[in-house]
């Protein structure tokens, strides 16, 4: 616990009293200066973030509309609230070029990544929450401006994926320049990381409290991190607002006007919570032996992208010119490419083209299977697009399948497809996040209503409860105990939560000394004492006032004059004591303060109970960390 000391000057033997130092104590009820900065700041962040998640959002929809749409004939499923610029006019469909472009594109933002900021490459969501565990909430100035450009090309392009992601990373790199701007400390630089991202979030999904609680949840798999709460918050709701400023406000899906609550529906939606976390691990392994098959390729990191996009190209142009010749709709996209949003549109709402019956079943699921390959062809392979998207669009269309089969099995008017598709959303996404709550939220404000409240509570408990080994965030720990960044806080929580009586040393013979013992007294029994580090010094009442650390004896036996000439009062310093009350941080203030190895502890009227070694400390604080117990003395 102490570092070693050097020897102690000859003069050292006299030395003065010093006064213990105070712990500091707040000087009001409110710190309303501490309120006041750290709301500012979180203000700060959101507008920033807001405003680049609306100029990126904005560059995103013109550039796929340009690239995408005006060059290759491709016609993208959107959402309801998906589109907020005007029209664009589509040229006849090319599908050679659909093969080619996204290919170009993920070329383009590998190379941006791999030259200038490997950790933009893929998703995002792993790059921000390893920062903030493992680099102190600091992300290289480049990285919202790489991210940016990579995902701009990535995505505009028609790489399966979606913008969320980017827009995490980018709002937590805005949150990591301000933080060093402003020259905060890491606690609140990560705390800045990560209302940054809540802000970026909450600028391309809408949904300002979800986004906020995402952000606090998904660092951990089993935690949350709440003192970033408020900061997200704020953050997340001024970011809102900058985006409502210049697309207006909307909702992103259209949904049915009312979910009522039907009871006993509840076993159906159990079932599906349960087949739900089937096709979730089934997601997460795709994506991740993907991305290892990647890793073993042979080729520079800037062309693993263009190969995925070559990949995704020649996988969904076949598909395209197949269902859209048989729907009616030649280039129709059917969410393969980008986010998907209107896959998960057509899931809760369905669709004119969509066919009725088990011929609906059929086309989601195969829907579902194929945006899971593409995803994992896009991200996988290293391209700059997020996986939060794409899962909800996957839960969403299991959801949509799943509600229109037991629809059918079941012959109950009362079953709405859409309602599964929305809750589906919500518990894949939960659930291999670890994020139920954040999920939870995310669907209610999409739906605009909490009729959906009660069957999410039921699936987002059952998927999170069966995919607890499986993380689509490999950068998560478990809990804060298990994150660098909450080590020093770890310590203080534990040790103030343990009372010096609770461990303190008793019942054991100890010297003690009055005021006016000779020094050569003194020597020679402190030279005889086996296990006593501090010994009290006494005033004619018996009370501490003093206490004489063992290292005299190096002083005395550099100077033995003073042994003859100096008394306990010469040689005492400021009593090395605490309270049994006290808790062991406060313990370890005053071995450090002190500079010493052991403390006399006392009880409320001032006498001696018995004395805190340094080790008795660490041993306590093993134990409360690992489960140990030691064995009562």
């Amino acid at each position: 616990m102490t570092t070693p000391r050097e020897a102690p000057p000859a003069r050292r033997a006299l030395r003065t009293p010093l006064p213990a130092t105070p712990i500091p104590r707040p000087r009001g009820i409110l710190a309303f200066q501490d309120l006041g900065r750290v709301l500012l700041h979180a203000g700060l962040v959101g507008a920033a973030a807001g405003l680049a998640g609306s100029l990126f959002f904005a560059a995103l929809e013109l550039g796929e509309r340009h690239i995408l749409e005006g060059l290759t004939g491709y016609q993208p499923l959107r959402a309801h609230g998906e589109a907020v610029l005007p029209g664009y006019h589509r040229t006849e469909l090319r599908p050679w070029l659909i093969c080619l472009i996204p290919a170009i594109g993920a070329l383009i933002g590998g190379l941006l990544t791999s030259k200038l900021a490997p950790e933009a490459r893929g998703g995002g969501a792993d790059a921000l929450i390893d920062a903030f565990h493992h680099r102190g909430g600091v992300f290289r100035r480049r990285v919202p401006l790489v991210k940016a450009l990579a995902s701009f090309f990535t995505l505009a392009s028609g790489g399966s994926g979606g913008r969320e992601g980017p827009t995490m990373q980018i709002g937590g790199g805005i949150g990591s320049l301000l933080a060093r701007a402003l020259r905060v400390g890491p606690r609140e630089r990560r705390i800045l990381l990560i209302a940054g991202a809540a802000a970026g979030m909450s600028a391309m999904f809408r949904t300002p409290l979800g986004a906020a609680l995402l952000v606090v949840e998904v660092l951990h798999r089993d935690d949350f991190e709440s003192d970033a709460l408020v900061p997200s918050i704020l953050a997340s709701v001024v970011s809102y607002s900058v985006f409502i400023y210049f697309f207006g406000e909307s909702t992103l899906f259209t949904h049915a006007p009312r979910y009522p609550f039907i009871p006993s529906h509840l076993p159906l939606y159990a079932l599906f919570a349960v087949l739900l976390s089937v096709i979730a691990v089934a997601y997460v392994s795709v994506l991740h032996n993907t991305e290892r098959l990647f890793q073993r390729i042979r080729l520079p990191p800037w062309a693993k992208p263009a190969l995925g996009g070559l990949a995704l190209g020649l996988f969904v142009t076949p598909i395209l010119i197949l269902l859209g010749s048989s729907s009616g709709h030649p280039g129709q996209g059917f969410g393969l490419l980008g986010a998907g949003y209107g896959a998960a549109q057509v899931a809760i709402s369905g669709a004119s083209w969509l066919p009725a019956g088990w011929a609906g079943v059929e086309l989601l699921l195969l829907l579902l299977g194929m945006k899971i390959l593409a995803t994992s062809l896009t991200v996988g392979s290293g391209g700059s697009a997020g996986d939060f998207g794409p899962s909800l669009v996957i839960g969403a269309l299991a959801g949509g399948a799943f509600g229109r089969a037991a629809e059918i099995l079941i012959q109950d008017p009362r079953i709405d497809p859409g309602a599964f598709a929305l809750v589906g959303m919500g518990a894949l996404y939960g659930g291999i996040a670890h994020v139920p709550i954040a999920a939870l939220v995310m669907v209610c404000e999409l739906a605009g209503s909490y009729d959906l409240l009660v069957p999410l509570m039921l699936c987002e408990g059952i998927a999170f409860a069966a995919l607890r080994h499986r993380s689509l965030y490999r950068a998560q720990v478990p809990t804060r105990r298990d994150s660098p960044a909450h080590r020093d806080d770890l310590i203080n929580d534990v040790l103030r939560g343990i009372r010096v009586g609770e461990i303190v040393v008793k019942n054991r013979p100890f010297v003690v000394f009055d005021a006016r013992t000779k020094g050569a007294s003194i020597v020679s029994r402190i030279a005889a004492c086996e296990w006593q580090d501090t010994f009290p010094v006494l005033d004619e009442a018996g009370k501490v006032i003093g206490t004489i650390d063992a290292d005299i004896l190096r002083t005395a036996a550099m100077s033995p004059e003073i042994s003859d000439v100096a008394i306990a009062h010469d040689m005492m310093d400021a009593p090395a004591a605490v309270a049994d009350t006290e808790d062991l941080h406060r313990a370890l203030q005053a071995l450090l303060e002190h500079e010493v190895r052991e403390l006399v502890v006392l009880d409320a009227e001032g006498r001696i109970v018995g004395f805190l070694d340094e080790a008795d400390v660490a041993r306590a604080y093993h134990e409360a960390t690992t489960g140990a117990r030691r064995e009562p003395s």
